[in-house]
Order: structure tokens, then sequence, then C-alpha cells
């Protein structure tokens, strides 16, 4: 019994030994560990508080923009592309004010938020939104072939309806019916395949494939089959 009381001793002597030499260190790693807690919930109160501050920002644009106050609506959008530029907002925000800028004719101000969306935007459908309202854009002060550029300029995914039907749209406009016709058949074919999200107007496009059928467009020719490989060819 002596014995275990001089080792149960002996270990309480280390454990105090060990406290005095480390116990400044235990209570700064407590310290920096409360520090760090304290950080991260005081980041995403702030984050939190900056998205709501962002929420109620868009939302009074699109208030303003309704009521017919458009210049106040683009002072608005401005802001919150300062404000809250690395968030979605200011990308929603410019694509909202370009169709009100587009519904009074200001084209060049409208392409100029929509190529910033386009190019500059962290989502990859807002940037494809952009892409394709830009074009129609383009097609709209009367330079098609900027606007088969542009749709060239990224691969639509579920977009590739909406791409396709404003390509026949350029090309109608250059006066290639055939190559419209082409590109609206090829619009509707994909457009059966992205059901799930329809991105184009499937009515409007077979009565413009209708009209270019009544006025004897030829339907585009069928892809040739490949030809079947001969022995021993890799």
């Amino acid at each position: 019994m002596i014995d275990d009381y001089y080792n149960e001793q002996e270990q309480w002597e280390r454990v105090k030994q060990w406290l005095r030499e480390n116990g400044p260190w235990l209570v700064v790693g407590v310290l920096l560990g409360l520090g760090a807690l304290a950080g991260w919930r005081w980041w995403e109160q702030r984050q939190e508080a900056r998205a709501q501050s962002a929420s109620a920002s868009y939302g009074l644009l699109l208030e303003t923009l309704q009521s017919g106050d458009r210049a106040k609506g683009l002072v608005l959008a401005d802001e919150i592309r300062k404000d809250h530029g690395a968030s979605a907002y200011a990308d929603q925000a410019d694509l909202v004010v370009a169709r009100a800028l587009v519904e009074t004719g200001e084209f060049g101000p409208a392409n100029e938020r929509l190529t910033r969306v386009m190019k500059s935007s962290k989502d990859p459908q807002l940037k494809l939104v952009a892409r394709s309202r830009l074009a129609r854009v383009q097609l709209a002060q009367g330079n098609a072939d900027a606007a088969i550029a542009t749709l060239a300029g990224a691969q639509p995914g579920a977009f590739g309806p909406l791409f396709e039907s404003i390509r026949g749209d350029a090309l109608y406009a250059k006066g290639d019916r055939p190559g419209a016709l082409a590109a609206w058949r090829k619009a509707e074919a994909d457009a059966a395949l992205f059901k799930a999200a329809p991105t184009v107007d499937f009515v409007a496009l077979q009565l413009k494939i209708g009209d270019l059928l009544a006025d004897g467009v030829k339907e585009p020719a069928a892809a040739a089959p490949a030809a079947p490989a001969k022995p021993g060819t890799p």
C-alpha cells in the first residue's frame, strides 16, 4: 500500500510538473480556438447580412423598374454592382436592366451590361443567358454576323435549342433561308431532348419552320451515314 501511495504521489508530481511546463501553451491553444470560433461566427453573420442587403437592394430594383422609373433603376443596378459585385445579384441586376434598356431601344448600353455578365459572371447558367440575350441585341442592331459569332463562343448545353433558334433568326436576317431552316430544325430536335428544361418557344419555332416550308424552302438533307471501315483499317 505504501508503495502504491508513493507511485501515485510520483505520478501526481509528474502531472504538476507537466502542467507547469505546458500549462501556458494549453491556455494559448484554448484562446486561439475560441478566437477562431468567434471569428468564424462573425464571418458567417457578416456574409448573411451582406446577402440580405443584396437581396433587399435587388428587390427594390425590381419594384423601381416595374414602376417605370428606369433612370433610378439604372442607378440602383450600379449601386448593387458596386456594393455586391461578388454576388449573383449584381449579374441579375445587369440582366434585368439590360431588358429594360432593350425595351426603350437603347441597345448599346444593354450590349455593355450583357457582355459584362457573359464574360465575368461566376454562374455558368447566367453567362449563357447573357450570351443568348446579347446575340438577340446584336441581331436587333442589324449585326447578324456578330450574333452568330457570339452564339458560337460557348457550349450551350441545355440552352442548345435557344442558341440554334437565335442562330436561325440570324441566318434568316442574312437571307440564308435554307440555313435558317436547318438551324430551326436542329433547335426543334434539340428541344425534344430538353423537355424538362425548355428554353425556346416551341410553338413559335414550328410556325417559323412552317412558313419556310410553305415558301418552298427544302428540308435540310440528312447527314450521310459514315462508310464502314475497311478490314485492317485502324
